[in-house]
């Protein structure tokens, strides 16, 4: 397993720094994207935190923008110290190595249990609900047999498929990803699963607020997570409509590798994963086929760091604001249509500060959409 694991590496926030990054996760408008262009920009989230409301004002809204305040932060951060959790920056060595390099990595996660276990290499395992007794058999001789191998299973703590790749790697290290807050299990019979995992040779991860009870859009978050902390993603009985083929589809864009176990075509669970093998994803009829395709990417240093980190030195790298001119010239550029940011910057000839700076300002105003792949649009108005 040693031969596996890839020292963590990285630089821990400060107090100071924490409390500010949780401020500025929690304020309107600030999704994980919006983040990073923001510390990229303002040099830090004290800095960013103290320009919301002018890039807000700028970009047009019609609003006060709301700003989560250090009492809210400071009450976030003892709540989970309370519970027994901490906060991870995604610079930090304690963040997932592969998580760091999505598109809307989440700059700060909310842990519980064993953190030595992010620094293996990750293999995701989903599946249907209402999983087939030889379906979830078959889960959980991939867990063990990845898990015995050197890597971290990685699940979403549902009935079924999930169920049975947690249990079968306990004693090998897992993660669970969460859709609510640390202490909004979901479902209520997995209680005792996560109590398992967080005081074993697990982790239980969330990038949502602590108390925030998990909705139907929130879960779609958690599948980028088992995606995104993953090197490849096994899929096992989903159906056509399912959330295991979100995280698949994610994992794809992500550039992980993407395997389902192929299953009778009488059997709806298993049309999911059929479809899956027509579209050419690896089959997987043993658990060597993922152990043997994982292994020429799981070397130690396979992730460089990412570039949401903090200047070390004082200030921030603040420019001036674009004057209405090349605001207009973005705006006009700008349509419901996504785009990329770097046609943005050619269509108009503006510095990439400068393009960046207006896509913020309408950020905080509410008017701009991010889509997969780093595409942006604009809300029309009359």
């Amino acid at each position: 397993m040693d031969a596996l694991s890839a020292r963590p590496k990285g630089t821990a926030l400060t107090e100071r720094q924490r409390i500010a990054w949780l401020r500025l996760i929690r304020s309107d408008n600030v999704g994980p994207a919006t983040f990073r262009d923001l510390i990229n920009h303002f040099g830090s989230a004290e800095a960013a935190l103290s320009m919301l409301p002018e890039l807000s004002a700028r970009g047009g809204a019609t609003r006060s923008i709301r700003i989560a305040t250090e009492a809210e932060a400071h009450r976030e951060l003892e709540a989970a110290q309370r519970f027994g959790a901490r906060f991870v920056g995604i610079g930090e060595p304690d963040y997932p190595q592969a998580l760091r390099q999505i598109d809307g990595a989440p700059p700060l996660l909310a842990v519980k249990g064993d953190l030595s276990v992010v620094s293996r290499p990750a293999v995701g395992i989903v599946g249907s609900r209402n999983a087939s007794i030889s379906g979830a058999k078959f889960a959980a001789m991939i867990a063990r047999d990845c898990g015995r191998a050197g890597y971290a299973i990685v699940s979403g703590l549902a009935r079924g498929i999930d169920t049975a790749a947690h249990r079968a790697s306990l004693d090998t290290g897992t993660i669970a990803a969460m859709a609510g807050g640390l202490n909004q299990p979901y479902p209520p019979e997995n209680v005792g699963l996560l109590e398992e995992i967080w005081n074993g040779n697990g982790l239980a991860v969330s990038e949502m607020p602590f108390g925030w009870e998990p909705r139907a859009r929130d879960f779609p978050r958690r599948n980028r997570l088992i995606a995104g902390i993953s090197l490849g993603v096994a899929v096992v009985e989903a159906a056509v409509r399912s959330g295991s083929l979100i995280t698949a589809r994610m994992a794809g864009e992500f550039g992980r590798l993407v395997f389902a176990v192929p299953g009778s075509p009488l059997d709806p669970r298993c049309h999911g994963t059929n479809g899956l093998l027509k579209d050419g994803v690896m089959i997987v009829t043993s658990p060597e086929d993922v152990v043997e395709a994982l292994a020429p990417l799981s070397q130690p240093d396979l992730f460089s760091m990412p570039s949401a980190e903090e200047p070390k030195r004082e200030g921030g790298r603040m420019s001036l604001p674009p004057d209405e001119t090349d605001r207009s010239l973005v705006i006009d550029a700008l349509g419901p249509t996504p785009v990329e940011i770097d046609d943005i910057i050619r269509h108009t000839g503006l510095s990439a500060s400068a393009v960046y700076l207006v896509l913020l300002e309408l950020d905080m105003a509410g008017r701009l959409h991010r889509h997969a792949g780093g595409l942006v649009s604009v809300s029309m108005t009359d």
